[in-house]
């Protein structure tokens, strides 16, 4: 059971637990200051940090541990994330009171140009979003604040899946309170970026992709789309297979979109083998 299972799970899987979402949490003043200036302190000087940290990790291959235990602490502590499937997005936000699609703040720091694959969701009728200060974006304080429908965020997140082959994400605003979903890719996500400097400010998914044997042709698709270096192949009587590694995989279930024989499934990570 992961950490954040055995602290704010309740006995569950962290993120399932309504708890986590719930109204008391959003009465704390501190985290309200610390979403009032999550675009600038966070995104921004996240932005910076990361920069800074890639430009070391090129020239000597690692960070100092003690960089990486401060950045990871932090995280914990304040804005921490979890690769989902499809189908724990479906669970997730079908539950959801309110669901609202906002710009995705790294990829305006970075290129300042606005993409909305964001979500904010929230369990009870008051909303945490209202104190985001979207004059970060150039908008004014109840401009780019989209409302959706439960059906209408899970299918947007899924042409977001399918299209775009984005990695589902979800994230604390200061834990354990469950705010938003990020659905991005490693090259845009402050979040995923952090992975190639190994620095992990996000828990591998609960689950983990599995190979079927009989029904691969290795055809090597899956490979290309893996994000994180996690699927490889070897050779079996003269035909060629893939094969996971359930240490590498961060179980975002991407891999099977583009099997052509449905050779590949999630199981829990628990029962990888």
């Amino acid at each position: 059971m992961c950490e954040f299972c055995t602290q704010h799970g309740d006995g569950k899987v962290w993120f399932k637990n309504a708890a986590n979402y719930g109204k008391d949490l959003m009465a704390d003043l501190e985290r309200r200051k610390y979403i009032g200036r999550f675009f600038t302190e966070t995104i921004e000087s996240g932005l910076v940090t990361i920069g800074r940290l890639e430009t070391i990790y090129q020239k000597k291959k690692q960070l100092p541990p003690r960089i990486v235990k401060q950045m990871v602490d932090q995280a914990k502590e304040e804005h921490f994330g979890q690769v989902v499937t499809m189908e724990d997005i479906r669970e997730i936000v079908g539950k959801a009171a309110t669901i609202v699609r906002v710009p995705c703040a790294c990829r305006w720091a970075a290129t300042k140009k606005e993409n909305r694959c964001c979500y904010s969701v929230s369990y009870t009728p008051e909303t945490w979003y209202d104190n985001l200060d979207m004059g970060y974006f150039g908008l004014a304080h109840d401009e780019g604040l989209e409302c959706v429908t439960a059906q209408e965020a899970i299918e947007q997140m899924e042409v977001l899946e399918q299209e775009h082959n984005a990695v589902h994400t979800i994230w604390t605003m200061v834990t354990p309170f469950i705010g938003a979903i990020c659905n991005c890719t490693p090259q845009d996500c402050l979040g995923l970026r952090t992975l190639s400097i190994d620095v992990e400010t996000m828990f591998r998914g609960e689950q983990v992709a599995q190979v079927d044997g009989l029904n691969c042709t290795g055809c090597g698709s899956c490979e290309e789309a893996c994000h994180f270096g996690a699927i490889s192949g070897y050779q079996e009587a003269g035909e060629y297979k893939a094969m996971i590694d359930a240490e590498k995989c961060f179980g975002c279930g991407l891999c099977r979109n583009v099997c052509p024989v449905d050779a590949l499934v999630m199981v829990g990570r628990h029962l990888a083998g």
